[in-house]
């Protein structure tokens, strides 16, 4: 379970409740977010080449004894589909959730909160001193109700300015056009996500986000037409906090839990899957 900008695996712990009892998750942070080490740029390149090779580091040092389902969200998406069409044969199916893995589609523009981090010195400030892109996120992806505890879940490891080098460091890594590094690894993701269309996909969207909207999902779907695709039209960027139970079933259903109606127990397939 990759996870992206600004959230952590904090973002992923009720799936991890709902799956860990059939599969074994796996949910890194990345360098720079959540638990995981926030070193300086002069000992870590916040580029997505060293997220994608960071991955590809984790997935050969596990053993893995069977191709795994790949689940992913924002720049979870990028990476995650940038290490797997390299590693098709080590994919068993997917599971989307609100990113990309190829350019900006044509109708689609660059929000303007994304382009004010991403490209002044005034937004870099923001997010460094005052915990901007974390804090805000954490006020606006929800489309329904959460707790103060959960919104400062999400906040919490981004409670220095020097902790919060990636939340600024990923905006600033977008690769939007050819002379943005990362643009190559972009295209070449993309070219070749033709190479999972035989794998099952899920593809679970919330419909309010104002950044991977209505242009993205039909993305998707041009390159999975086959996927099995649940949209939620009151749910925003944190599907899984929005979604709810409701997502989290058909997660479950997708990876064949099924709920035992006569005693309330499950079965499915116990398998070894990140």
């Amino acid at each position: 379970m990759l996870h992206g900008n600004p959230t952590w695996s904090f973002y992923y712990r009720n799936l991890v409740r709902a799956l860990s009892g059939h599969y074994r998750c796996i949910v890194p942070d990345h360098i720079g977010c959540g638990l995981s080490d926030k070193p300086g740029d002069d000992r870590y390149d916040y580029r997505l080449k060293s997220r994608i090779e960071d991955i590809g580091t984790l997935v050969d040092s596990l053993n893995l004894s069977r191709p795994l389902t790949l689940v992913v969200h924002d720049w979870g998406g990028m990476i995650g589909f940038a290490w797997a069409v390299k590693n098709p044969d080590r994919v068993a199916q997917t599971v989307i959730m609100n990113t990309a893995a190829f350019p900006l589609p044509a109708d689609k523009k660059m929000p303007a909160a994304l382009s004010l981090v991403r490209n002044t010195g005034l937004g870099a400030f923001l997010v460094r001193r005052f915990n901007a892109f974390s804090g805000i996120a954490a006020r606006v992806a929800f489309k329904k109700p959460v707790s103060a505890e959960i919104r400062r879940g999400y906040t919490l490891p981004y409670d220095t300015p020097d902790n919060r080098i990636a939340t600024l460091r990923f905006v600033q890594d977008i690769p939007l056009s050819p002379s943005d590094p990362g643009y190559d690894i972009l295209l070449n993701t993309a070219e070749q996500l033709h190479l999972l269309a035989n794998k099952p996909c899920l593809i679970a969207w919330g419909e309010k986000d104002f950044v991977f909207d209505a242009p993205f999902l039909n993305t998707w779907e041009k390159y999975y037409p086959h996927a099995e695709i649940h949209r939620f039209p009151d749910c925003g960027h944190y599907i899984l906090e929005d979604g709810g139970e409701t997502l989290l079933g058909k997660i479950r259903n997708f990876m064949g839990i099924r709920e035992d109606s006569d005693n309330g127990h499950t079965s499915g397939k116990h398998l070894e899957r990140g």
